[in-house]
């Protein structure tokens, strides 16, 4: 085994790039698999399969630090950020950073047709603009482009200071960043990077100022107060807390993130975030570029350099090599990545 924890495996072709999916824990992998034998063979329970939705939910809710009853569960993050942008009123102002990425960015663009205000700036200067007066503030925890870690504790006080309303996604943090969610109106989260679940698990918390506020619009039998006896007729009867704005769940999806929760809440998302951090700085400093604190790191490289058949899996986005560490990586990821990538950096 490599990397921080023996419940994973060693991914074959030294991946480093968690930022677009990361890889199942042994027991997650295990637990999907018998999940479609179970299936397969009409052996499987439909409701066990659904019960991993509701543990998924609570260590969740565990990992950023707030109550399972704030929490709700979707497919994706787009999907649940448009419940928020569902509920805007015409004339409302959302600040965004201009380079975010689309899933935080399209749901407000969109509802520009009802007269929602949308209000792009570059990221250094979005503090700034929301004091000067906002309805929301929507930022990623982590750009998914360049991995630099946004300073939210200046964006909630801006926000705070004029009664805005603040949206987090942080996709690309959880799993490895430390998040306090209760400090935010809603934290949304695509759980299949660094959660390392199947893809299709989202999770959004909610404050009770951000909830009071939104509409159920899709609910289902799933987001009912008592589920099984929520199949049929009148009259409407939801949960009174997060639940009600949820989905009906991809049943394995939600197995795996039952599983894949658990794994890392074993290991710890402080010992993770060291262990992450500590691979991505000692890439840079040996690359001689900039580290900025993240598990991200964007490497601007020469265009001689043939990314296309390099021996490290890793991703091109926003005009660099994203190379991202996860807790199954180790120092000799880094090495590998470091003599592909000698000589062929091009300075910040």
């Amino acid at each position: 085994m490599s990397g921080l924890s023996g419940l994973w495996s060693n991914p074959g072709g030294r991946f480093v790039d968690t930022a677009s999916y990361g890889i199942p824990s042994i027991e997650t992998f295990n637990k999907v698999q018998n999940a479609l034998e179970n299936w397969k063979d009409g052996a499987g329970v439909w409701e066990e399969w659904q019960d991993a939705t509701d543990l998924a939910r609570r260590s969740f809710a565990e990992i950023v630090g707030i109550g399972a009853s704030s929490v709700t569960v979707g497919a994706s993050a787009s999907q649940l950020i448009g419940i928020i942008a569902d509920s805007l009123s015409e004339g409302q102002v959302v600040v965004v950073p201009e380079l975010e990425f689309t899933s935080n960015l399209f749901p407000w663009l969109v509802a520009q047709a009802r007269g929602i205000r949308v209000i792009p700036v570059a990221l250094g200067d979005i503090v700034e603009r929301v004091a000067e007066g906002c309805d929301l503030v929507a930022t990623s925890a982590v750009q998914s482009s360049t991995g630099e870690v946004v300073n939210l504790a200046a964006i909630s006080e801006a926000a705070q200071s004029v009664g805005a309303m603040t949206v987090v996604d942080a996709t690309q943090a959880i799993g490895w960043l430390p998040i306090e969610a209760g400090q935010f109106d809603a934290v949304v989260c695509a759980a299949y990077k660094w959660l390392c679940t199947p893809r299709g698990v989202a999770y959004m918390s909610i404050s009770q100022r951000m909830g009071s506020k939104l509409s159920p619009t899709s609910a289902g039998w799933f987001a009912g107060e008592v589920i099984h006896d929520s199949y049929y007729g009148l009259p409407l009867r939801l949960a009174k807390d997060a639940r009600r704005f949820d989905i009906s769940p991809a049943w394995f999806s939600w197995v795996g993130a039952a599983a894949a929760n658990s794994d890392l809440l074993k290991v710890g998302i402080e010992k993770i975030y060291n262990h992450n951090v500590e691979l991505t700085d000692q890439l840079a400093s040996a690359l001689e570029i900039e580290s900025r604190g993240s598990a991200i790191l964007s490497i601007k490289v020469s265009d001689t350099l043939d990314t296309a058949n390099l021996p490290f899996r890793a991703s091109s986005r926003g005009g660099g090599l994203r190379i991202s560490f996860h807790l199954y990586n180790d120092l000799d990821d880094v090495d590998v990545v470091f003599e592909s990538l000698k000589g062929k950096v091009i300075p910040d």
